[in-house]
């Protein structure tokens, strides 16, 4: 799910089967952003293998290299060589953090404690992911770089002021990325603190194409969604406030099913494809499994496990053919992503489970990408 934007020649060099875990990742020069603030990135690796490369511009994953059956490794994420390219219009919130609040608030407004605010309609006629200038995915975050026993990570930090993107509250928000050390497991945990009441809904807006970025498809991918039930849309893509069973329509992955399988029943629909929020079975709060996608060609698997109530699956309807990492092109639905989240337009539906944070609390969500290979 994607809807608004976004090259400095770095060489990146490629990675070997095996990596032994080293020293407390080092901060390297990325470039800069349009408005001359410097951005750093990261490189975490462990004992299988497996390299993760972050950036400080929207607490970003722009790479994820990973073995295969056969221990062939590749980068499995869409993202840009540089600086340049992840503010250019071809960046559809590529690997970032986005918020404050992710996914779509209904017209851009919302009242909170008898106050109403009106956001950037940057979605039409929605908002959007937090926001057109100032939004977390593409501020420049303050990172420190850990090793521990269990792995290597960063923690990136964000002090939004009140008011930045109409939001109410001064928002300090932490995500903390570790690459395990023994297994192929990214964690993220995310949190955060206010001063005043605001809504928060934070997620990671990786792509995936487990045959490697710039792959020709996606659809042949196989997917489980851990999911019994899911919030249908109206045509501006806002939750009608119903909760529906999957039984029956093609967002029915409780089995596993090829994308590709069903998904011209959605073309017509408003969300062009699949762009979907679902129902994550179990209790809210707990970590559990909400997805699994498998590639057959190469053994590789992706389980997803998080504590929030939803995960939104977008099946990169809007991808478009350009040009991402070492020349690569991205085509139409060659990648997906499954963005761990409170539903769409929470703050306007209080059924649904609620997104705001009030002071003395703490905002906590954590999302477990976990890699291994189906042998």
């Amino acid at each position: 799910m994607w809807r608004t934007s976004l090259q400095l020649a770095v060489v990146w060099p490629l990675l070997s089967a095996t990596v032994a875990l080293s020293d407390v990742p080092e901060a390297k020069p990325l470039g800069k952003t349009k408005d001359g603030e410097a951005v750093e990135s990261y490189t975490l690796t462990n004992d299988n293998g497996m390299e993760v490369r972050v950036m400080t511009r929207g607490a970003t994953i722009t790479h994820i290299f990973v073995p295969d059956s056969e221990g062939n490794v590749a980068d499995v994420v869409l993202g840009f060589d540089d600086v340049a390219g992840y503010e250019s219009e071809d960046n559809q919130y590529f690997g970032c953090t986005a918020g404050r609040v992710a996914n779509r608030i209904a017209g851009g407004k919302f009242s909170l404690n008898g106050k109403d605010y009106s956001l950037a309609v940057n979605n039409e006629p929605n908002h959007l992911h937090g926001g057109v200038e100032r939004s977390l995915d593409k501020v420049v975050w303050k990172a420190k770089p850990f090793e521990n026993d269990t792995g290597q990570g960063v923690v990136f930090r964000y002090v939004s002021p009140h008011g930045e993107e109409g939001y109410p509250g001064t928002l300090s928000s932490v995500v903390r990325m570790t690459l395990k050390k023994d297994k192929n497991d990214l964690v993220i945990r995310y949190s955060a603190t206010t001063d005043q009441a605001t809504p928060i809904n934070l997620t990671n807006h990786s792509y995936f194409n487990l045959a490697g970025a710039g792959s020709e498809t996606v659809l042949d991918h196989e997917l489980t969604l851990f999911c019994d039930s899911y919030t249908p849309v109206d045509e501006g893509l806002i939750p009608t406030g119903v909760i529906e069973s999957v039984e029956g329509t093609p967002i029915d992955f409780r089995e596993p099913h090829k994308i590709g399988e069903r998904i011209t029943e959605y073309d017509e629909a408003s969300t062009i494809g699949y762009d979907h929020n679902l129902v994550i079975n179990g209790e809210a709060g707990k970590t559990r499994k909400a997805a699994e996608l498998k590639d057959p060609e190469s053994g590789r698997v992706l389980t997803v496990k998080t504590d929030q109530p939803g995960v939104q699956f977008y099946s990169g309807n809007f991808l478009k053919g350009q040009t991402g990492k070492e020349g690569k092109v991205y085509p139409h639905r060659s990648a997906i992503c499954l963005e761990t989240q409170h539903y769409p337009d929470s703050i306007n539906q209080p059924e649904f489970p609620s997104v705001v944070l009030e002071p003395g609390e703490k905002y906590q969500h954590v999302c477990i990408f976990s890699f291994s290979t189906d042998e």
